[in-house]
């Protein structure tokens, strides 16, 4: 029942702890423009898409430490971090990207990581079937290179998601998101720090970090 700690670093890169545990999400590469000069240690590292934005395995290691480095759909387990791959797409400057959606269990608490998904369309019908109200969902909401705001509040609804967080955005799909959710009121946090008995069931929770 140890507790979960989130931190952001912008774009779609995030630290999750949890006692020893460090794992590190789409840690951005010092070769891309959005960089944020961020560096720690962790145990893990998954990148949904081999683009300098989201592959920066160098900013989640520090010192000796050498993280196990999940890069692609398949099935995974490092200590107590079990993560299974889909495969999915992505449009970054025009460009197509495979894009892996991740659903991770960390001890007892659930994730779903969309990674800079391009298109409801471009989601697998057994990733449908596999995701089955997950704790938590990360979604990017810009409408840029990704989905939009309005896209990721039906998708998180259709899985039934107990919290979403939004991830890469500006200030009007953040406005936007938080209209389209109902969450006006919701305060921005530097981190968050969660505990499975946090997840209650009726209405989706929202929660905005801070980068």
């Amino acid at each position: 029942n140890r507790p979960m700690i989130i931190t952001y670093f912008g774009k779609e890169f995030f630290k999750i702890q949890q006692g020893d545990t460090v794992v590190a999400i789409n840690p951005i590469s010092k070769d891309s423009k959005e960089f944020n000069k961020v560096k720690f240690g962790s145990n893990v590292v998954i990148s949904t898409t081999n683009h300098p934005d989201f592959n920066g395995v160098e900013s989640a290691t520090f010192g000796d430490n050498n993280p196990f480095v999940i890069s692609g759909p398949g099935e995974y387990e490092v200590g107590n971090v079990f993560v299974r791959g889909f495969i999915s797409s992505a449009e970054i400057d025009k460009k197509k990207y495979v894009n892996t959606i991740y659903l991770i269990k960390i001890e007892d608490i659930d994730i779903c990581f969309l990674g800079p998904l391009d298109s409801k369309d471009s989601l697998s019908k057994d990733l449908g079937e596999e995701i089955d109200e997950p704790d938590i969902i990360f979604v990017p909401v810009s409408g840029k290179d990704t989905i939009d705001a309005t896209t990721a509040v039906k998708i998180a609804n259709s899985f039934n998601a107990k919290m979403v967080i939004p991830m890469d955005y500006d200030k009007e799909s953040i406005t936007t998101f938080i209209k389209e959710t109902g969450s006006e009121d919701i305060k921005p946090a530097d981190k968050l720090t969660l505990k499975k008995k946090d997840f209650t069931g009726g209405k989706i929770t929202v929660a905005l970090l801070d980068f």
